[in-house]
């Protein structure tokens, strides 16, 4: 007979649907508590990755912004303020949803910009040098709909 972490093991779907049934039922007894626990705790570390990779990808796109300027005013500045404000409002969301997330960016969004910082040289043809090595931001700024830096 199969066992609740047999069903966990084999269709993570009908796990998700049984277990909730069971929730429902009030039937604790017959859930794998543990992995009810960690597939919960995943759930969050699942926003913080999503909150991490908006963080960098509106960072990088911020870097190639102030250190391309040549190329954004001849390719245009439409699509490159697009998806600037896309990785904005996507944290934005994020954040309603979640405001622990955004204490959790204030913490690691430094160590994001050194990631940023590496990708806009390799995407660029930039030097890294040409980059400075810690933000000259602020993360307020960095999130702020109106700020666009300038070279």
């Amino acid at each position: 007979m199969p066992t609740v972490k047999d069903s966990y093991e084999t269709d993570f779907f009908e796990w998700t649907r049984e277990t909730a049934e069971k929730i429902r039922q009030g039937s604790f007894s017959a859930i794998d508590l543990e992995t009810l626990a960690e597939e919960v705790e995943s759930l969050g570390s699942r926003d913080q990755r999503e909150a991490l990779r908006r963080l960098f990808q509106l960072l990088l796109h911020l870097l190639k912004w102030r250190y391309q300027a040549e190329y954004r005013k001849r390719v245009g500045e439409a699509s490159w303020r697009q998806s600037i404000d896309n990785q904005r409002d996507a944290l934005e969301r994020i954040f309603v949803a979640s405001p622990s997330l955004r204490r959790f960016v204030l913490e690691n969004w430094q160590m994001e910009f050194g990631r940023a910082r590496k990708r806009a040289a390799s995407q660029t043809g930039l030097s890294l040098i040409a980059f400075p090595t810690e933000c000259q931001w602020t993360l307020e700024q960095i999130l702020d709909e109106d700020f666009f830096p300038e070279d």
